[in-house]
């Protein structure tokens, strides 16, 4: 879809990774220890690859890779079916309600760059590859840490999940700017090619996101010469999202905004 004109009216947040929870560590945590309960291991990196998807298209994805599905075949006997990913899908529910008030703080920064998009009369619209039944867990907890939007749009609350376009038009469309120009902003490569093909500005997070991985505790105890080695290389991944934009974190977004006004006043000359 080609890029909707005109000014910025709306920025449209993934969670996890993005929002809040550094290092999108609440999904992960809750994969490994719904796939351990299976009695098949999977490694971090297998876990992180779908990262984006609605979370039992997530589920299906990993037991569509040739090695996990061998894996479940030499414990189980029977290669992985659809009842198999709602057991695993059910099992992660269940993980995530106790996770997710866990991993609700916001990322550092982000409040301070919220107040002033506000202040500049920009909406603040969410959605997420979490369900409804997740996100009513996960955005009380938000909010007592001062992360408000507008509005939420859940994975399951659309027909076609990332990288669909449905989320961020459903975001547009509550926040009552179903035609406006607008940004989205995810760390995952499906989020952003859901902004994408909404016709948004989109804007791809490095460090706090699925590709570093780290939690904020984990990243700080770095030292500098690591930080920049893991950054650089997630920035390399993430360049081949095609976003407009890449940032450290979402907390850098006002820099992001001056950028796409001075490209707006020249297309307009």
């Amino acid at each position: 879809m080609a890029r909707r004109s005109g000014p910025i009216q709306a920025v449209i947040f993934d969670w996890a990774g993005t929002a809040v929870d550094f290092g999108a560590m609440a999904p992960v945590a809750a994969f490994a220890a719904a796939f351990e309960g299976s009695g098949v291991p999977v490694t971090i990196a297998e876990i992180r690859r779908p990262m984006g998807l609605e979370k039992r298209r997530h589920l299906a994805a990993m037991l569509a890779d040739e090695a996990i599905a061998q894996r479940w075949r030499d414990v189980h006997g029977t290669a992985p079916g659809e009842s198999d990913v709602d057991a695993l899908y059910a099992a992660s529910e269940r993980q995530l309600a106790a996770l997710l008030p866990l991993h609700a703080e916001p990322i550092p920064g982000l409040l301070d760059t919220l107040a002033a998009l506000r202040a500049a009369g920009v909406k603040i619209g969410s959605n997420s590859g979490y369900s409804r039944r997740m996100m009513d867990v996960l955005a009380p907890a938000a909010r007592e840490r001062g992360f408000i939007a507008d509005c939420i749009v859940a994975a399951d609350e659309v027909a076609a999940g990332r990288p669909a376009p449905d989320l961020s038009l459903k975001s547009l469309d509550l926040l009552g700017l179903k035609h406006a120009a607008a940004i989205k902003v995810d760390d995952t490569r499906a989020g952003i090619e859901e902004g994408r093909n909404a016709g948004l500005w989109t804007v791809a997070v490095v460090i706090s996101g699925n590709e570093v991985g780290l939690s904020l505790e984990q990243w700080l105890a770095l030292d500098a010469g690591e930080q920049n080695r893991l950054r650089q290389a997630a920035r390399e991944r993430v360049e081949t999202f095609g976003a407009d934009f890449i940032v450290d974190t979402a907390a850098e977004l006002g820099s992001v905004m001056r950028a796409i006004e001075r490209r707006i006043d020249a297309a307009r000359k």
